[in-house]
């Protein structure tokens, strides 16, 4: 029986009211107590227990410690890439870049340039960028001819047409644009509708 129950079973005796008055139940419940002294056996088994407890209190102290510098590692990390994330996409566009030096060096001499060959370089320069940013992700919207997407397209104004069904794309004024899935710019574009008289 350990000390609990036998406490239990004073105070259900009454016993402890009359030992905090200082009766003659405090000798008995200090012989109580004297009874259940803890044996070396045992005191040796709380020894480990507690040697054990202190053990595992610092291993958690440790990964906590560890936990932390991780933490402060990540967030470093996350902080270099998001300073660098377009390092990959610039090398890209340096050569861009080099191609509109050229381009221009070329505009500077212009008594050796006819107007076509200009025309033909600084295509090329268009076309290239576009391909460069295609492959960063970044996708052109077509609003020609199609029907009015709030999402991806910004009404302008409107315009009355008879070739045209309402509702539809009648003209493209400015490009879109979406990064992957994304919506980086709407179309801006001119909406068609029905012709007053036929309303």
């Amino acid at each position: 029986m350990n000390i609990e129950n036998k406490e239990k079973e004073l105070r259900e005796a009454d016993v402890l009211q009359d030992a905090e008055g200082g009766g003659p139940a405090g000798a008995a419940v200090s012989e109580a107590l004297e009874e259940h002294r803890l044996t070396p056996a045992e005191l040796e088994q709380l020894k480990a227990q507690a040697a054990k407890a202190s053990e595992n209190w610092e291993q958690m102290l440790r990964v906590a410690a560890d936990f932390e510098n991780f933490k402060k590692r990540a967030a470093r990390e996350r902080q270099e890439i998001s300073k660098y994330a377009n390092e990959s996409l610039l090398q890209k566009l340096i050569p861009v870049l080099d191609n509109f030096d050229m381009a221009l060096a070329a505009a500077g001499s212009a008594q050796t340039n006819t107007l076509q060959s200009m025309q033909a370089g600084i295509n090329m320069i268009y076309q290239q960028l576009r391909s460069v940013l295609a492959e960063a992700g970044l996708e052109e919207i077509d609003a020609t001819n199609k029907t009015f997407d709030p999402n991806l397209h910004e009404a302008v104004s409107q315009q009355e047409s008879a070739e045209i069904q309402e509702g539809k794309v009648l003209q493209q004024l400015r490009k879109g644009y979406k990064f992957r899935e994304r919506l980086l710019r709407p179309a801006g574009v001119v909406v068609a509708r029905k012709p007053a008289d036929q309303a």
